[in-house]
C-alpha cells in the first residue's frame, strides 16, 4: 500500500503535469505544509497511531472556506485584497485534527452562485472528461480535481445542487447533508437557511467518511449499517422533473433503475409533482436564496457592482426585489410544505431521479445570456427541490463507458436520515458496479 507522502506526490506530478488547466482548477496549493502533513501520517502509521480512517488522506477545500493564513476569495476579485483567515473554517480543521492533508484550495462560481461552474475571474475549471465541457457548480474545481486524482477528497458547499451537479457532470460521488449536521462557522455564506457542507470523492465510502468526519460524529455514529438492495423501496416521481431531459440521461437512468430492480428493489413510480412543484410555486416572486444573498452582499453594493461577473451580479440584484412580507411568506410556506413532503416519505427509503438532466455542454455554447440562464436554470432545478425540503441527497455516476459524457443518479432520503442515505447510496453503489 502506498503512503500518504507517496499518494501526495502523485497528486502534485498530476497538478504540474497541466499546471496551466491546474490553475484554473485551484486557486492556491499547499504544497510544502502538505508534505509536512502527509510526512506526519505516515509516521503515525509507521507508530500504530492513527487518527483515524482519514488520516494521510489527500483533502482540497472549497475557496469559500477559510484557512489560516490565506485570504478566502469565495470565487471573486471583489474579496482579493481582503484580509487572510485568521484560523480554518471549521470543518477544515475537524479534517485536519482526522490526519487529512490539504492540498489545496479548489475554484468556484463567483460567490457561489451558479450551476454551470463557469468563473470569469480565476478561469473556468473545464470538464474532467472534456476540458471543452462545462464543470458543473458552483463546487466546479472540487469536482474535476477529484475526477482527474488531483486529491483524493474535496469540500464542497450545495445550496442548491453545488455539490451534487458537478459531480454529476465529472462522474464522481457528491453529497448534501442536512443544513443543521455541518458547521458553516468560517465559510462565506450564499444563503443562511439553505447553505450545507459536503464532499466529493471517487466513492460512497469515501464521502461517507467524510461526512462523519465534518459532522463531528463519534466512531459508534459514523459506522454505517450494512444495507442491501434487496427490499429497498424506491419512489421515481415521473414527471416535471423528468422534462426536458436527453435522451442519454434517461437512458442510463433506466438501465440503472432495471439493474436496482432486478436485485430486488421495490421501485415505484409516484405522481408528486405537487410537493416536487411547490418550491418554485411559492418563490415566484423571488427566492430565499437571492434575498439572502442580496443582504449578504449589501456592503459591496452598489459600488462595487463592476467588479461582479455580470451573470451572478443579476442574480443577486433581484433578491433585493423580494420584499419582507414576501420573504417570510415563503419562510413559513417552507416548513408547512417540508411536512407535507415528510408525508409523502412515508414508507419510501429513497426518491431516486437524474441528477442533472443533460450531459455537459460545452463553454462557449453558453457565451449568450440567455443561454446561460435558461441552462442555469435546468441544471439546478432537480438538485434545489431537495435544498428547499433540506432532505440528505446522495448523487452516484451511472454506470457508463469511458468515452461517454458522465451522468448522475440522485438519491434523497428521509428528513435527517443523512448516515441511512450513505449506507444505502454504499449497497446501490456495490450493485451497479456488480451488473
Amino acid at each position: 500500500m502506498t503512503t500518504s507522502l507517496e499518494r501526495l506526490e502523485q497528486c502534485l506530478v498530476r497538478i504540474h503535469g497541466d499546471s496551466e488547466r491546474a490553475r484554473r482548477i485551484f486557486t492556491h496549493l499547499y504544497e510544502d505544509s502538505a508534505r509536512e502533513e502527509a510526512q506526519a501520517a505516515d509516521a503515525r502509521a509507521r507508530h500504530g497511531r492513527s487518527l483515524g480512517p482519514l488520516d494521510g488522506r489527500i483533502v482540497s477545500v472549497k475557496d469559500l472556506l477559510d484557512v489560516a493564513g490565506t485570504v478566502t476569495t469565495a470565487g471573486s476579485r471583489l474579496l482579493a485584497q481582503a484580509p487572510a483567515a485568521r484560523q480554518d473554517a471549521a470543518v477544515v480543521a475537524r479534517l485536519r485534527a482526522a490526519g487529512c492533508v490539504v492540498i489545496g484550495k479548489t475554484n468556484m462560481t463567483e460567490f457561489a452562485f451558479s450551476g454551470i461552474g463557469i468563473n470569469p475571474h480565476f478561469g473556468t475549471p473545464g470538464n474532467a472528461r472534456d476540458a471543452t465541457r462545462i464543470p458543473g457548480g458552483s463546487s466546479s474545481g472540487a469536482g474535476v480535481a477529484v475526477a482527474l486524482g488531483l486529491c483524493e477528497i474535496a469540500v464542497g458547499s450545495d445550496t442548491g445542487g453545488s455539490v451534487r451537479i458537478p459531480a454529476a457532470l465529472n462522474g464522481v460521488t457528491g453529497f448534501k447533508p442536512s443544513v443543521q449536521r455541518v458547521p458553516r462557522e468560517g465559510a462565506f455564506p450564499l444563503s443562511f437557511s439553505l447553505d450545507s457542507i459536503g464532499p466529493l470523492a471517487a466513492s460512497v465510502a469515501d464521502c461517507a467518511m467524510a461526512d462523519a468526519v465534518m459532522a463531528g460524529l463519534s466512531p459508534d455514529q459514523a459506522e454505517l449499517p450494512e444495507r442491501r438492495v434487496r427490499g429497498l423501496r424506491i419512489a421515481v416521481p415521473r414527471g416535471l422533473l423528468f422534462s426536458e431531459a436527453d435522451a442519454q440521461v434517461l437512458q442510463a437512468f433506466e438501465q440503472a433503475l432495471e439493474v436496482l430492480r432486478r436485485q430486488g428493489a421495490q421501485i415505484d413510480d409516484v405522481a408528486w409533482d405537487e410537493w416536487l412543484s411547490a418550491p418554485f410555486q411559492i418563490q415566484r416572486k423571488g427566492t430565499l436564496i437571492a434575498a439572502e444573498a442580496a443582504a449578504i452582499h449589501q456592503p459591496y453594493l452598489p459600488d462595487r457592482a463592476a467588479e461582479y461577473d455580470p451573470l451572478v451580479l443579476a442574480r443577486i440584484e433581484r433578491g433585493m426585489a423580494l420584499d419582507a412580507a414576501s420573504y417570510i411568506r415563503i419562510l413559513q410556506q417552507r416548513v408547512q410544505l417540508q411536512r407535507a413532503f415528510d408525508r409523502r416519505m412515508t414508507g419510501y427509503d429513497l426518491v431516486m431521479l437524474p441528477t442533472v438532466v443533460f450531459t455537459a455542454p460545452s463553454i462557449a455554447s453558453l457565451a449568450d445570456e440567455e443561454a446561460f440562464m435558461k441552462a442555469n436554470a435546468l441544471a439546478l432545478r432537480n438538485t434545489s427541490v431537495f435544498n428547499f425540503h433540506d432532505l440528505p441527497a446522495l448523487s452516484l455516476p451511472a454506470p457508463r463507458d469511458a468515452q461517454e459524457l458522465p451522468v448522475g443518479l440522485m438519491f434523497a432520503g428521509a428528513r435527517l436520515a443523512d448516515r441511512a442515505v450513505l449506507a444505502l447510496g454504499l449497497a446501490i453503489e456495490r450493485a451497479l458496479h456488480a451488473a
